[in-house]
């Protein structure tokens, strides 16, 4: 009589399951991620955490640019795009199924192939100069004046730039945008732009491309993403101080870089797209930006969509630990940003 009693318990309670329209998804069903070559190497520390205290999970990761992320998250041939660009206005208007979750903070350094010269001062104005052609040599007067007492080269200036779509020119384009009237007049910023010809410049696919080809090209520069700070480094790279809105030289540390979010947190609106290019503060720097999951919020199942929720809260308490994020130069969410992004997971479905 008791089993009875349950077996009829067990039936009501699925009735009413069925009947409210409730399903218990899995969490365990296999996701796939590519894009940002920024994001890929936290993705590298997240993933075999994540997997190691979620028994079942299964998540492949690729580093294929953020073009491509966006690309094919809008495609469906991936569940999460991870890209250091928001969605465009355009993008987020026409398609409001989709979203951009920041799960992290980084941001840009601006790395050169200068032996002996470890902390060169560079600006928005200078680097423009530089990109567009209008400054060629390593010590015209622009950057002669910003560095005082330093012996500086005379030589052609080797401008590198990513050839693949990329967060990262997304990010360094919208900095000399803002910088620069006449490059925000003409070559504006996206993931991809049409660089101006400059004699000399050279493109490289991938962060790691751009770490190699400025290592082989003295009197080189580039725009490199802070997780592969050990890998320009060991490049024997030097790394830029840039000019803030405050009017500081500053590095891409810890501290100038939660400045700059901290700046910005409060203002963050709710669907998260939101630049943190010149953020303001005494000790702000300039380059930083949310990276960022690029989700439908339509999987194609309950069970895709518990997984892709539980992996992203996941990832954006848990994973935000400084164990993580040290390793690859990031800095957490802001505890205003976390609960905007949860938000936003919620609606995945």
């Amino acid at each position: 009589m008791k089993m009875m009693n349950l077996l009829q318990a067990g039936a009501v309670a699925l009735a009413v399951t069925a009947a409210a329209g409730i399903t218990q998804a899995r969490a365990d069903a296999p996701l796939v991620e590519t894009g940002s070559s920024l994001l890929y190497p936290l993705f590298n520390l997240w993933v075999p955490a994540y997997t190691a205290s979620h028994p079942g999970a299964d998540i492949t990761t690729t580093s294929t640019g953020s073009g491509a992320g966006i690309a094919q998250a809008f495609k469906g041939l991936v569940n999460i795009g991870a890209s250091d660009a928001y969605l465009s206005d355009t993008m987020a208007h026409d398609h409001t199924n989709m979203l951009s979750i920041p799960l992290a903070i980084s941001s840009q350094a601006i790395n050169y192939n200068l032996p002996g010269i470890t902390h060169l001062k560079l600006s928005g104005p200078i680097l423009a100069g530089i990109y567009s052609g209008k400054i060629t040599q390593w010590n015209d007067p622009a950057i002669a004046a910003a560095n005082p007492g330093v012996a500086l080269p005379n030589h052609v200036i080797i401008p590198v730039h990513r050839t693949d779509g990329s967060g990262d020119t997304f990010i360094f384009t919208q900095y000399l945008s803002a910088s620069d009237a006449a490059w925000r007049s003409t070559v504006r910023f996206g993931t991809s732009v049409s660089w101006p010809a400059v004699t000399g410049g050279i493109g490289a696919n991938g962060n790691q491309g751009m770490v190699t080809a400025a290592q082989a090209n003295p009197y080189s520069i580039a725009y490199i993403g802070v997780s592969f700070a050990n890998q320009a480094a060991q490049a024997g790279l030097g790394q830029a101080k840039l000019l803030n809105k405050a009017g500081h030289y500053v590095l891409p540390t810890p501290a100038t870089i939660s400045a700059a979010a901290a700046s910005v947190a409060n203002s963050t609106p709710a669907d998260e797209r939101i630049s943190m290019v010149f953020a303001p503060g005494v000790h702000a720097y300039p380059i930083v930006n949310y990276e960022y999951a690029i989700i439908n919020t339509q999987q194609s199942s309950p069970d895709v969509a518990a997984a892709v929720r539980t992996f992203l809260t996941w990832a954006i308490t848990e994973g935000n630990s400084m164990s993580f994020l040290k390793q690859v130069h990031f800095m957490p969410l802001p505890a205003a940003v976390v609960e905007l992004s949860k938000a936003q997971i919620a609606k995945i479905q």
